[in-house]
């Protein structure tokens, strides 16, 4: 079993690296969080996900 942590400012390209780096693997969870903070004028988001996985092997 592996594990792969993701961190983005964008849902979205939280979401395509996800989909991308599963394709080839056994998904065994996903953890998702979110966090946001201000700085200044400016909000920031945090997109994040732990992927527990398992490398599937070909024959």
């Amino acid at each position: 079993m592996k594990v792969k942590i993701f961190d983005f400012e964008h849902e979205q390209d939280l979401e395509d690296s996800i989909n991308e780096f599963i394709s080839d693997k056994k998904l065994i969870d996903i953890k998702y969080s979110i966090s946001n903070s201000i700085y200044g004028d400016e909000q920031i988001y945090c997109y994040s996900a732990c992927i527990i996985y398992k490398e599937l092997h070909h024959v």
